[in-house]
């Protein structure tokens, strides 16, 4: 997980691999990066200090790895 405090950007990364495609949730600031198997390889995630639950559901991810 890497924090970017000058743009308040958070990447999480979930797994290795080439990006097939990014869904973006432009709701939540947030676009989803997906290999060509559709496993989530990472969430980056803007505007992060206004959005508290998807950072607690990354964390919640990443404990299951």
């Amino acid at each position: 997980m890497l924090y970017d405090p000058s743009t308040d950007s958070l990447y999480v990364t979930l797994g290795n691999g080439r990006v097939h495609d990014t869904v973006f949730d432009d709701e939540r600031d947030l676009a989803i990066e997906i290999d060509a198997n559709g496993k989530v390889l990472g969430y980056d995630l803007q505007h992060a200090s206004r959005h508290p639950d998807v950072i607690a559901e990354a964390m919640i991810l990443l404990q299951g790895r």
